[in-house]
C-alpha cells in the first residue's frame, strides 16, 4: 500500500504558504500565492513537499520506490481542500413545501410563526431513529467530500430537548469516526424556542444552561457551543448567560447573529471571545468597530441570503475597514439546501462583489480559522494535512468562481488518500 503520492506536473498550485498564516485580513484578502508548473509530495497523509517542477530532484523524494505512487496533473489545478465552517447537515427529511410558501411570498419569521422552520426541523428528527439520522446524514457527507471540502463543521439544534440534541450529537461523532473528512461538532441547542416554552424563553434557557450542557460536556460530544442570537430567537442577554455556562465545560463560542436585525450578537461574540460569529447580513459600524482587533472571524452564508432572498452583508466595508472574512454554506433543510462551497465561491463574487482571490482565501484559511483549524488545514504548506484536490483542466483559478454551474473537480484527496477519482 503506497504511503506516498507525488503530483507532478501541475499547471497551477493554488494557496501556497511558506509561512502559514492563523488567517488573512483587509487588503491582504485579495493577494494568493501560488506556483505554476508544480508538484505536490505528501506522506503519511501529510504535506511534505512542493515547488516547481524545474526545481524537483529526484534524490529529494524516494519517488522511485514502490511506496509513492504518481499522478500527472498537466493542464490541472490543484487547490487545498474547500473548509467549510458552518453547517447544519444531520437533519432529516427536507422542507420544500415551505420553499413553495417562501415563493408565495411567506418570510422566515412568518414561516417559523406558523410552527415551520426549525420546529418543523425538530419534528421530524424526533421521529427518526439514530441509525436513520446517521444513514441520511453520511449521503450528504458523501456529497459535499465529492464536491471538494475537507473539513466540516456540523451543529446540532434540531432536537431542542436534550435527548434529540444527544442524538444529533452522536451521529455526528459517528461521522468523525467513520469519514474521512475532517469534522468539528457544535452543540447548538439555543437553535429555537420550543413550542411548549414560547412562552417561557428563559425556562428553556435554563434548561439548555443545567440540564443540556453538563451531558453533552460529560460525554465529550461537542467542540463548539452556539446561539441563535437574533430577532425572535435568543437575546443577547439569554446569549451570555448561555455562553458564560458553556464556557465552564471549556466550549469556546460560535454565534449565530444580526441575520434578521441588528440583536448585539456580534459584540456578545466579541466580549465572550467567540470563534467566529455568522451570517451578519446586519452589520453596522458598531459591529465593524467590535470585532477589529479581535479574534472573531466574520463569518458570511452567501447562500442562505441567496435562497432566502435578504439583503447581503456589507462585505466590501468590512474588508476595506481591515476585517477577515470567511464563507461558509449553512447547509440546512430550511434556508440554504446546498453545502457546494464552489457555488459559495460563486456567489461571494457575484452577489458580495469579491474577487476570487478574496473568495479562495475565504473558503480555505479563514474558514479553516473559523473551525479552529488553520493551523493544520486551509493552505498548501509543509506539514499540513494533506487534503487537497486536482481540477479538471481549466485556464485559471478564477474560472472556479466564474464557472457556477460546473463540477470541475476530477480528484479528491483527503489525509493523503485518493478518495475519488473522475
Amino acid at each position: 500500500m503506497p504511503t506516498g503520492l507525488l503530483i507532478k506536473n501541475i499547471r497551477c498550485l493554488v494557496q501556497t504558504e511558506d509561512a502559514p498564516k492563523l488567517k488573512v485580513c483587509g487588503a491582504e484578502m485579495a493577494e494568493l500565492s501560488y506556483v505554476f508548473n508544480a508538484y505536490l509530495y505528501i506522506r503519511d497523509g501529510i504535506i511534505d513537499d512542493f515547488g516547481r517542477m524545474d526545481d524537483f530532484k529526484v534524490r529529494k523524494l524516494p519517488v522511485q520506490n514502490q511506496d509513492v505512487e504518481t499522478i500527472d496533473a498537466t493542464g490541472k489545478f490543484v487547490f487545498p481542500s474547500f473548509c467549510d465552517s458552518h453547517t447544519h447537515l444531520v437533519y432529516s427529511g427536507s422542507r420544500e413545501i415551505e420553499y413553495t410558501d417562501k415563493i408565495r411570498g411567506l418570510s422566515y419569521a412568518e414561516i417559523a410563526k406558523r410552527g415551520g422552520g426549525i420546529l418543523n426541523s425538530a419534528k421530524i428528527l424526533h421521529e427518526t431513529s439514530e441509525d436513520d439520522l446517521f444513514n441520511q446524514s453520511a449521503s450528504r457527507i458523501n456529497e459535499i467530500i465529492s464536491l471538494g471540502t475537507g473539513a466540516v463543521e456540523i451543529k446540532s439544534g434540531y432536537g431542542l430537548n436534550l435527548a434529540d440534541e444527544l442524538k444529533m450529537l452522536r451521529v455526528i461523532r459517528r461521522i468523525k469516526d467513520t469519514c474521512q473528512i475532517e469534522v468539528r461538532a457544535t452543540f447548538l441547542g439555543a437553535h429555537a424556542i420550543p413550542a411548549e416554552y414560547r412562552n417561557r424563553r428563559e425556562k428553556y434557557v435554563d434548561l439548555v444552561i443545567n440540564e443540556m450542557i453538563p451531558v453533552v460536556a460529560s460525554e465529550e460530544l461537542a467542540d463548539f457551543i452556539d446561539v441563535f442570537c437574533d430577532k425572535g430567537f435568543f437575546t443577547h442577554e439569554d446569549t451570555e448567560r448561555i455562553l458564560m455556562a458553556g464556557m465552564k465545560y471549556g466550549f469556546r463560542a460560535k454565534i449565530h447573529a444580526n441575520e434578521l436585525d441588528y440583536s448585539g450578537g456580534v459584540q456578545t461574540g466579541v466580549k465572550y471571545g467567540a470563534l467566529s460569529v455568522d451570517h451578519l447580513e446586519f452589520t453596522g459600524d458598531e459591529e465593524i468597530s467590535s470585532l477589529l482587533g479581535s479574534e472573531t472571524m466574520p463569518t458570511l452564508l452567501p447562500g442562505a441570503s441567496f435562497f432566502l432572498g435578504m439583503k447581503d452583508p456589507p462585505v466590501r466595508k468590512m474588508i476595506t475597514a481591515g476585517l477577515p472574512v470567511a464563507l461558509a454554506s449553512d447547509y440546512n433543510p430550511g434556508s440554504c439546501p446546498s453545502g457546494n462551497m464552489k457555488f459559495i465561491m460563486s456567489l461571494g463574487c457575484i452577489k458580495l462583489k469579491m474577487l476570487p482571490e478574496e473568495v479562495i482565501n475565504a473558503i480555505t484559511i479563514n474558514s479553516a480559522y473559523a473551525m479552529g483549524l488553520s493551523m493544520t488545514h486551509g493552505s498548501i504548506a509543509k506539514g499540513k494535512v494533506a487534503n487537497v484536490f486536482i481540477t479538471k483542466e481549466i485556464p485559471s483559478y478564477e474560472f472556479m468562481p466564474y464557472a457556477f454551474g460546473s463540477n470541475l473537480i476530477e480528484t479528491i484527496i483527503l489525509k493523503g488518500k485518493i478518495i475519488a477519482s473522475v
